[in-house]
Protein backbone atom coordinates (compact mmCIF):
# COMPACT_ATOMS: atom_id res chain seq x y z
CA UNK A 1 0.00 0.00 0.00
CA UNK A 2 0.97 3.14 -0.38
CA UNK A 3 2.40 5.86 2.25
CA UNK A 4 1.09 8.57 3.13
CA UNK A 5 4.80 10.08 4.32
CA UNK A 6 6.17 12.38 2.17
CA UNK A 7 2.94 13.56 1.18
CA UNK A 8 2.52 17.03 0.80
CA UNK A 9 -0.48 18.96 2.38
CA UNK A 10 -2.17 18.91 -0.90
CA UNK A 11 -1.80 15.64 -1.76
CA UNK A 12 -2.99 14.99 1.89
CA UNK A 13 -6.71 17.03 1.45
CA UNK A 14 -6.49 15.04 -1.58
CA UNK A 15 -6.22 11.58 0.31
CA UNK A 16 -8.82 13.13 3.03
CA UNK A 17 -11.68 13.58 0.50
CA UNK A 18 -10.77 10.50 -1.26
CA UNK A 19 -11.74 8.86 1.58
CA UNK A 20 -14.54 10.19 2.64
CA UNK A 21 -13.38 12.76 5.40
CA UNK A 22 -13.30 16.61 4.97
CA UNK A 23 -10.66 18.69 3.09
CA UNK A 24 -9.39 20.24 6.43
CA UNK A 25 -9.00 16.76 7.64
CA UNK A 26 -5.55 17.00 5.78
CA UNK A 27 -4.29 19.46 7.57
CA UNK A 28 -4.58 17.24 10.57
CA UNK A 29 -2.74 14.54 8.82
CA UNK A 30 -0.04 16.25 8.09
CA UNK A 31 -0.01 17.40 11.40
CA UNK A 32 -0.07 13.85 12.53
CA UNK A 33 2.09 12.70 10.39
CA UNK A 34 5.40 15.49 10.50
CA UNK A 35 4.76 17.55 13.82
CA UNK A 36 3.30 14.56 16.36
CA UNK A 37 5.09 12.37 13.95
CA UNK A 38 3.11 9.37 14.80
CA UNK A 39 3.40 5.62 13.80
CA UNK A 40 -0.19 4.16 13.77
CA UNK A 41 -3.79 5.03 12.74
CA UNK A 42 -5.08 4.46 15.88
CA UNK A 43 -3.26 7.68 17.80
CA UNK A 44 -4.74 10.12 15.11
CA UNK A 45 -7.56 10.79 17.96
CA UNK A 46 -8.99 13.68 16.09
CA UNK A 47 -10.26 11.74 12.96
CA UNK A 48 -13.36 9.70 13.48
CA UNK A 49 -12.94 5.94 13.57
CA UNK A 50 -14.70 5.64 10.38
CA UNK A 51 -11.82 7.86 8.70
CA UNK A 52 -8.88 5.77 10.62
CA UNK A 53 -10.35 2.90 9.13
CA UNK A 54 -10.85 3.89 5.53
CA UNK A 55 -6.99 5.37 5.84
CA UNK A 56 -5.95 2.01 6.96
CA UNK A 57 -7.67 0.24 3.91
CA UNK A 58 -5.81 2.08 1.36
CA UNK A 59 -2.39 3.49 3.41
CA UNK A 60 0.43 2.97 5.73
CA UNK A 61 1.61 6.07 7.40
CA UNK A 62 5.19 4.75 5.87
CA UNK A 63 7.57 4.42 9.17
CA UNK A 64 10.04 1.55 9.56
CA UNK A 65 12.81 1.31 12.58
CA UNK A 66 16.68 0.41 11.23
CA UNK A 67 17.27 -3.38 11.08
CA UNK A 68 20.76 -2.84 12.76
CA UNK A 69 22.98 -0.23 14.00
CA UNK A 70 26.65 0.00 14.63
CA UNK A 71 28.20 2.51 17.45
CA UNK A 72 32.37 3.81 16.53
CA UNK A 73 34.55 4.77 19.65
CA UNK A 74 33.83 8.39 18.48
CA UNK A 75 30.64 8.04 19.22
CA UNK A 76 28.94 8.34 15.41
CA UNK A 77 25.90 5.54 14.77
CA UNK A 78 25.32 3.93 11.82
CA UNK A 79 21.78 2.52 11.34
CA UNK A 80 20.81 0.16 8.66
CA UNK A 81 17.35 0.18 6.77
CA UNK A 82 14.88 -1.65 4.58
CA UNK A 83 13.81 0.41 2.02
CA UNK A 84 10.24 -0.11 0.44
CA UNK A 85 11.09 -0.41 -3.41
CA UNK A 86 12.53 -3.15 -5.12
CA UNK A 87 16.03 -3.47 -6.20
CA UNK A 88 16.19 -2.37 -10.11
CA UNK A 89 19.24 -4.69 -10.69
CA UNK A 90 21.29 -6.60 -8.38
CA UNK A 91 24.99 -6.36 -8.35
CA UNK A 92 27.53 -9.11 -6.04
CA UNK A 93 27.51 -6.93 -3.28
CA UNK A 94 23.64 -6.99 -2.58
CA UNK A 95 23.25 -10.39 -3.57
CA UNK A 96 25.11 -11.85 -0.58
CA UNK A 97 24.69 -9.00 2.12
CA UNK A 98 21.23 -10.62 3.40
CA UNK A 99 20.54 -10.25 7.03
CA UNK A 100 18.73 -13.24 7.09
CA UNK A 101 17.59 -15.96 4.09
CA UNK A 102 14.12 -13.41 4.87
CA UNK A 103 16.33 -10.81 3.66
CA UNK A 104 16.54 -11.76 0.04
CA UNK A 105 15.67 -9.81 -2.83
CA UNK A 106 15.26 -6.75 -0.35
CA UNK A 107 17.33 -3.42 -0.56
CA UNK A 108 19.20 -1.71 2.34
CA UNK A 109 20.18 1.74 2.75
CA UNK A 110 22.74 3.18 5.89
CA UNK A 111 22.20 6.79 7.75
CA UNK A 112 24.53 7.80 9.93
CA UNK A 113 23.79 9.79 13.35
CA UNK A 114 26.95 11.92 14.30
CA UNK A 115 27.65 14.04 17.93
CA UNK A 116 28.85 16.52 18.31
CA UNK A 117 28.81 18.95 21.50
CA UNK A 118 25.39 19.99 21.83
CA UNK A 119 24.47 19.54 18.33
CA UNK A 120 23.63 16.26 15.71
CA UNK A 121 23.74 15.86 12.60
CA UNK A 122 21.87 13.07 10.21
CA UNK A 123 23.86 11.85 7.19
CA UNK A 124 20.85 10.83 4.75
CA UNK A 125 20.73 8.53 1.89
CA UNK A 126 18.92 9.61 -1.50
CA UNK A 127 19.36 6.55 -3.33
CA UNK A 128 20.04 2.71 -2.70
CA UNK A 129 23.93 2.64 -4.57
CA UNK A 130 24.94 5.28 -6.60
CA UNK A 131 25.59 5.33 -10.43
CA UNK A 132 28.20 8.00 -10.37
CA UNK A 133 30.90 5.73 -10.27
CA UNK A 134 33.78 7.82 -8.35
CA UNK A 135 36.30 5.50 -8.68
CA UNK A 136 37.87 6.33 -5.08
CA UNK A 137 33.94 5.76 -3.67
CA UNK A 138 33.02 2.51 -1.73
CA UNK A 139 29.57 3.59 -2.30
CA UNK A 140 30.25 2.99 -5.81
CA UNK A 141 31.00 -0.18 -5.60
CA UNK A 142 27.66 -1.38 -4.76
CA UNK A 143 25.78 -0.44 -8.11
CA UNK A 144 22.80 1.15 -8.31
CA UNK A 145 19.45 -0.07 -6.91
CA UNK A 146 16.95 2.57 -7.20
CA UNK A 147 15.87 6.21 -6.00
CA UNK A 148 14.41 6.57 -2.57
CA UNK A 149 11.18 7.67 -2.54
CA UNK A 150 10.44 11.06 -0.09
CA UNK A 151 8.71 8.60 2.90
CA UNK A 152 11.74 6.07 2.86
CA UNK A 153 14.50 9.55 3.01
CA UNK A 154 11.85 11.20 5.95
CA UNK A 155 11.61 7.86 7.51
CA UNK A 156 15.43 7.75 8.34
CA UNK A 157 15.36 11.40 10.12
CA UNK A 158 12.10 10.73 11.95
CA UNK A 159 13.34 6.87 13.65
CA UNK A 160 16.96 8.55 13.91
CA UNK A 161 15.69 11.52 16.11
CA UNK A 162 13.33 9.35 17.81
CA UNK A 163 15.60 7.02 18.70
CA UNK A 164 18.29 9.81 19.87
CA UNK A 165 15.98 12.03 21.90
CA UNK A 166 14.33 8.12 23.57
CA UNK A 167 18.33 7.62 24.50
CA UNK A 168 18.73 11.09 25.82
CA UNK A 169 21.42 12.29 23.04
CA UNK A 170 21.22 15.17 21.31
CA UNK A 171 18.21 15.57 18.83
CA UNK A 172 18.84 15.78 15.29
CA UNK A 173 20.16 19.54 14.81
CA UNK A 174 21.37 19.23 10.93
CA UNK A 175 21.04 17.44 8.26
CA UNK A 176 23.58 16.28 5.21
CA UNK A 177 22.20 14.53 2.09
CA UNK A 178 25.78 12.94 1.90
CA UNK A 179 24.59 9.31 2.06
CA UNK A 180 23.98 6.85 -0.71
CA UNK A 181 23.57 7.66 -3.77
CA UNK A 182 23.49 11.17 -5.65
CA UNK A 183 20.99 13.76 -4.72
CA UNK A 184 20.53 15.57 -7.94
CA UNK A 185 20.16 12.41 -9.47
CA UNK A 186 16.73 11.69 -7.56
CA UNK A 187 16.04 15.64 -7.44
CA UNK A 188 11.82 15.16 -7.63
CA UNK A 189 12.07 13.28 -4.16
CA UNK A 190 14.80 15.19 -2.61
CA UNK A 191 12.80 18.62 -3.83
CA UNK A 192 10.07 16.86 -2.48
CA UNK A 193 11.52 15.60 1.27
CA UNK A 194 13.45 19.27 1.85
CA UNK A 195 9.91 20.83 1.10
CA UNK A 196 8.40 19.19 4.12
CA UNK A 197 11.00 19.55 6.40
CA UNK A 198 10.99 23.21 5.84
CA UNK A 199 7.41 23.36 5.16
CA UNK A 200 5.61 25.55 8.21
CA UNK A 201 2.62 22.96 8.00
CA UNK A 202 4.58 20.54 8.65
CA UNK A 203 8.81 19.91 10.03
CA UNK A 204 9.11 24.19 9.63
CA UNK A 205 12.91 23.39 9.93
CA UNK A 206 15.14 26.20 8.73
CA UNK A 207 16.75 25.86 5.36
CA UNK A 208 20.16 26.87 6.74
CA UNK A 209 20.02 23.55 8.55
CA UNK A 210 20.16 21.11 5.93
CA UNK A 211 23.34 20.85 3.51
CA UNK A 212 23.07 18.77 -0.02
CA UNK A 213 25.33 17.46 -1.67
CA UNK A 214 26.21 16.78 -5.45
CA UNK A 215 28.92 15.95 -8.14
CA UNK A 216 27.62 18.19 -10.32
CA UNK A 217 25.16 17.53 -12.65
CA UNK A 218 22.53 19.51 -14.92
CA UNK A 219 19.71 18.77 -11.94
CA UNK A 220 21.61 21.05 -9.76
CA UNK A 221 19.96 24.30 -11.05
CA UNK A 222 16.57 22.52 -10.35
CA UNK A 223 18.04 22.42 -6.71
CA UNK A 224 19.10 26.40 -7.05
CA UNK A 225 16.18 27.76 -7.78
CA UNK A 226 13.77 25.37 -6.09
CA UNK A 227 15.39 25.42 -2.36
CA UNK A 228 17.18 27.73 -0.08
CA UNK A 229 19.36 25.19 1.45
CA UNK A 230 22.73 24.96 1.85
CA UNK A 231 25.35 23.29 -1.10
CA UNK A 232 27.97 21.47 -0.84
CA UNK A 233 30.28 20.05 -4.29
CA UNK A 234 32.07 17.28 -4.22
CA UNK A 235 35.10 18.67 -6.60
CA UNK A 236 38.34 17.11 -5.41
CA UNK A 237 40.52 18.11 -8.59
CA UNK A 238 40.43 21.53 -10.37
CA UNK A 239 41.39 20.23 -13.77
CA UNK A 240 38.94 18.91 -16.05
CA UNK A 241 40.59 16.15 -17.42
CA UNK A 242 42.32 14.84 -14.34
CA UNK A 243 38.61 14.96 -12.59
CA UNK A 244 37.29 12.87 -15.88
CA UNK A 245 40.07 10.37 -14.86
CA UNK A 246 38.72 9.61 -10.92
CA UNK A 247 34.86 11.29 -11.48
CA UNK A 248 33.09 10.06 -14.59
CA UNK A 249 30.50 13.11 -13.99
CA UNK A 250 32.73 15.56 -15.33
CA UNK A 251 32.33 14.49 -18.78
CA UNK A 252 28.60 15.27 -18.11
CA UNK A 253 29.05 18.57 -16.71
CA UNK A 254 32.89 20.13 -15.85
CA UNK A 255 33.87 21.85 -13.17
CA UNK A 256 34.04 24.55 -14.61
CA UNK A 257 30.26 25.06 -15.75
CA UNK A 258 29.57 23.15 -12.49
CA UNK A 259 31.19 26.43 -10.90
CA UNK A 260 30.01 28.89 -13.49
CA UNK A 261 26.20 28.13 -12.69
CA UNK A 262 26.75 28.36 -8.79
CA UNK A 263 27.79 32.31 -9.44
CA UNK A 264 24.80 32.97 -11.10
CA UNK A 265 23.26 33.25 -7.71
CA UNK A 266 24.22 35.52 -4.37
CA UNK A 267 25.97 33.43 -1.74
CA UNK A 268 26.24 37.11 0.39
CA UNK A 269 23.63 36.06 2.69
CA UNK A 270 23.16 33.16 5.23
CA UNK A 271 22.93 30.20 2.33
CA UNK A 272 25.77 28.78 1.75
CA UNK A 273 28.02 26.80 -1.05
CA UNK A 274 30.90 24.70 -0.05
CA UNK A 275 33.46 22.44 -2.02
CA UNK A 276 34.34 19.09 -0.64
CA UNK A 277 37.84 18.26 -1.45
CA UNK A 278 39.55 14.58 -0.78
CA UNK A 279 43.26 14.83 -0.76
CA UNK A 280 45.53 12.49 -2.39
CA UNK A 281 49.64 12.70 -1.92
CA UNK A 282 50.88 14.07 -5.14
CA UNK A 283 47.80 13.89 -7.48
CA UNK A 284 45.63 17.29 -6.14
CA UNK A 285 47.32 18.62 -3.41
CA UNK A 286 50.39 20.56 -5.10
CA UNK A 287 50.97 24.08 -5.50
CA UNK A 288 49.43 24.50 -9.36
CA UNK A 289 46.14 22.30 -7.76
CA UNK A 290 46.15 25.42 -4.63
CA UNK A 291 46.45 28.08 -7.68
CA UNK A 292 43.71 26.51 -9.98
CA UNK A 293 41.33 26.37 -7.18
CA UNK A 294 42.02 29.91 -6.08
CA UNK A 295 41.40 30.91 -10.05
CA UNK A 296 38.28 28.83 -10.57
CA UNK A 297 36.61 29.66 -7.21
CA UNK A 298 38.01 33.71 -7.17
CA UNK A 299 34.63 35.91 -6.44
CA UNK A 300 32.81 33.35 -5.18
CA UNK A 301 32.26 33.60 -1.43
CA UNK A 302 32.21 29.65 -0.44
CA UNK A 303 34.40 27.30 1.65
CA UNK A 304 36.56 24.33 0.86
CA UNK A 305 36.42 21.19 3.31
CA UNK A 306 39.52 19.37 3.06
CA UNK A 307 38.91 15.87 3.73
CA UNK A 308 41.32 13.11 4.44
CA UNK A 309 41.17 9.65 2.39
CA UNK A 310 40.34 6.74 4.38
CA UNK A 311 43.22 5.08 2.89
CA UNK A 312 44.58 2.85 6.33
CA UNK A 313 41.41 1.38 7.13
CA UNK A 314 41.63 -2.29 6.75
CA UNK A 315 38.63 -2.80 5.52
CA UNK A 316 38.71 0.25 2.30
CA UNK A 317 41.55 -1.79 0.85
CA UNK A 318 39.78 -4.40 1.15
CA UNK A 319 36.52 -3.95 -0.32
CA UNK A 320 37.91 -0.99 -2.86
CA UNK A 321 40.85 -1.99 -4.50
CA UNK A 322 41.34 1.41 -6.17
CA UNK A 323 42.24 2.44 -2.92
CA UNK A 324 45.36 1.48 -3.21
CA UNK A 325 45.89 4.15 -6.29
CA UNK A 326 44.88 6.93 -4.17
CA UNK A 327 47.07 7.71 -1.18
CA UNK A 328 46.46 10.19 1.08
CA UNK A 329 48.15 13.19 2.01
CA UNK A 330 49.98 13.43 5.06
CA UNK A 331 48.74 15.85 7.65
CA UNK A 332 51.68 18.29 6.80
CA UNK A 333 50.57 18.76 3.29
CA UNK A 334 46.94 18.95 4.33
CA UNK A 335 47.87 22.20 6.54
CA UNK A 336 49.94 23.94 3.87
CA UNK A 337 47.08 22.99 1.36
CA UNK A 338 44.60 24.82 4.01
CA UNK A 339 46.67 27.53 4.81
CA UNK A 340 47.54 28.73 1.43
CA UNK A 341 44.09 28.50 0.43
CA UNK A 342 42.85 30.94 3.15
CA UNK A 343 46.03 32.92 2.55
CA UNK A 344 44.49 33.54 -1.09
CA UNK A 345 41.03 34.34 0.07
CA UNK A 346 39.42 30.69 -0.15
CA UNK A 347 38.18 30.36 3.09
CA UNK A 348 39.63 26.05 3.82
CA UNK A 349 38.93 23.89 6.93
CA UNK A 350 40.17 20.16 7.35
CA UNK A 351 37.42 18.29 7.94
CA UNK A 352 37.29 15.92 11.12
CA UNK A 353 36.11 12.21 10.11
CA UNK A 354 33.76 10.47 12.36
CA UNK A 355 32.70 6.51 12.17
CA UNK A 356 35.98 5.30 10.45
CA UNK A 357 36.09 2.01 12.08
CA UNK A 358 32.57 1.03 11.80
CA UNK A 359 32.75 2.35 7.64
CA UNK A 360 30.40 5.79 8.00
CA UNK A 361 32.84 7.86 7.22
CA UNK A 362 32.54 10.32 4.10
CA UNK A 363 32.35 7.94 0.80
CA UNK A 364 32.50 4.37 3.18
CA UNK A 365 29.00 3.25 3.07
CA UNK A 366 28.89 -0.33 1.40
CA UNK A 367 25.55 -1.33 3.42
CA UNK A 368 27.93 -3.35 6.04
CA UNK A 369 25.43 -3.49 9.07
CA UNK A 370 24.15 -6.54 6.71
CA UNK A 371 26.66 -8.82 7.68
CA UNK A 372 29.09 -9.21 4.16
CA UNK A 373 31.24 -6.67 5.52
Amino acid sequence: MEALLGKTLEELQSVAIGTGLPKFAGKQLAEWLYVRRVRSFDEMTNISLKGREALKARYTIGRHAPVREAVSADGTRKYLFEVSHQPSTISPHQEHSLLSEEGRGKTFIESVYIPEDDRATLCVSTQAGCKMGCRFCMTGTLGFHGNLPAADILNQIFEIDAMASADGREPLSNLVFMGEGEPMDNIDEVLRTLDIMTASYACAWSPKRITVSTVGIPAMKRFLDGSECHLAVSMHNPFSAERARIMPAEKIMPITEVVALIKQYDWSHQRRVSFEYICWAGQNDSPKHAKEIIRLLRGLNCRINLIRFHEGVEEVARTNKESRHFPGSDEKQMEWLRDYLTANEVTSTIRRSRGEDILAACGMLVNSLTGNR
